[in-house]
Formats: C-alpha cells, sequence, structure tokens
C-alpha cells in the first residue's frame, strides 16, 4: 500500500475539514466558495482554487480522495512536495478556467440565438433564476449554465491521471465495476475521451463538469511532458 504522503495528506484533510465542518455547524458555503458563471452575482476570483475543496457528497469527495491518494502519492515520491504542490493546483486552475471558458462559449451562443430570435439581453437576464426550468433549450442552457457552480477537486486529479499515465505507462489500472485491468497507457485516455464524448453530447449521467475532467488532464500532461522532457527538478 502506498504510503500516504505529507502533500497528499494535508489535500486530503483541507478537503475533509471543509466537506465536514459545514455540515455539523449547519453553514453552507456553496456561494463563496464554488466555482461560479462569471456573470453570476456569486462569482469571485477566488474561487477557481476554492472550489477545489468542496464536494457534493460523499461519494464525491471519497472517489477524488482516493484518485488523489492512488495515482498522486507516486508522483509526489518522484517529484517532492513542493512540485507535487506546484502541478496539483496548477492543474486544478487550469481545469477551472478552460470549464469557465467552455461554458462561456455555450452561454453566449445560446444568448445570440435568443436576441436573434427578439428578446432583449435586459429581458433574458431577468430570466435567470436557479428554481426555474425552460421548456426553451437555449434559455435552459443559459440558465443552467448561470446558476450552477462547479466543485470538487475531480479537474486536479484528472491532471493527476495524466501525468501518472506518462511517467507509469504500464501500470495496470480497472473500473470497479469493470475490473479488468489495463495498462493506463490505454485506460487513460480512454476516460478522458470518454468525458470528451460525454462532454459534447446530451448522453452525460449526471451533472458533472466534463470538460472541468479535460481541462485538468490537459494542463496536467503539458506540465508533467515538459518536466519529464526537460528533466525538470526543484531544490
Amino acid at each position: 500500500m502506498n504510503k500516504l504522503t505529507d502533500g497528499i495528506k494535508h489535500l486530503i484533510i483541507i478537503n475533509v475539514i471543509l466537506f465536514v465542518a459545514p455540515q455539523l455547524l449547519q453553514l453552507d458555503f456553496t456561494n463563496m466558495l464554488a466555482l461560479h458563471f462569471p456573470e453570476n452575482e456569486n462569482f469571485g476570483i477566488w474561487q477557481y482554487i476554492t472550489h477545489m475543496f468542496m464536494h457534493a457528497s460523499f461519494s464525491h469527495i471519497l472517489f477524488n480522495m482516493y484518485g488523489l491518494w492512488a495515482f498522486g502519492t507516486p508522483l509526489e515520491q518522484m517529484w517532492g512536495r513542493k512540485k507535487f504542490l506546484f502541478f496539483y493546483f496548477s492543474a486544478g486552475l487550469g481545469a477551472g478556467v478552460i470549464y469557465t471558458l467552455v461554458n462561456y462559449y455555450q452561454f453566449n451562443a445560446a444568448l445570440e440565438t435568443l436576441v436573434n430570435s427578439g428578446i432583449s439581453q435586459s429581458e433574458i437576464f431577468e430570466l435567470m433564476n436557479p428554481t426555474k426550468m425552460y421548456q426553451n433549450v437555449e434559455l435552459q442552457t443559459m440558465n443552467q449554465l448561470y446558476n450552477t457552480p462547479a466543485v470538487g477537486a475531480s479537474g486536479a486529479v484528472y491532471g493527476v491521471l495524466a501525468a501518472f499515465g506518462l511517467y507509469f505507462k504500464d501500470a495496470k489500472l480497472a473500473l470497479i465495476f469493470l475490473p479488468i485491468p489495463i495498462a493506463a497507457k490505454y485506460f487513460i485516455p480512454v476516460m478522458i475521451l470518454g468525458d470528451l464524448f460525454f462532454g459534447m453530447t446530451k448522453y452525460s449521467v449526471g451533472n458533472i463538469a466534463h470538460f472541468a475532467h479535460i481541462g485538468g488532464a490537459l494542463i496536467g500532461f503539458i506540465i508533467a511532458y515538459s518536466w519529464k522532457k526537460n528533466q525538470f527538478k526543484t531544490t
């Protein structure tokens, strides 16, 4: 079993505290710490970092922390704590930025369609309400993007996963519901392509930020590839 390294240990502790404490104290930090759409009144630039420590459910935090431990431990052992934490936060930050950019594109595409149909922007924004469901596809798309904040360490963990696949290509991985060992160099790209497919189609199950996963994996791969190629080391 992998030894719990210092950097990962502290990340897990912070995640657990921010998951358990609000429930015990009956507080809701979603408006403050989750990543909101930039046009939303609750948006704050700090949320690109803080959303990585917020989780929607026990299973959500469980799988993310397990992935962080399982795939991040050999990376931190290889890179050291400071370098690993830099990598982790860079992947998470990149995931949030790419997720926002994709949402902005989808939001403005829907907005343009509605404006061209004769509805003013001010009228459209007045309809943005988290308690409403609209039959109009464009209006519902905008309303969901505007009012649904992103939470979770998944983007950063996907960056860790991409780096693990780059450094440990022949490690055997398997899904819980499909326990067939597959080499990381095949397993991880298939997972990321799956996110791309579900993110671009209507077949996604649940409210999953697929493009945050893709963004984290992309940034993580770029950084890890650069480090591996140049043998970058910190002291």
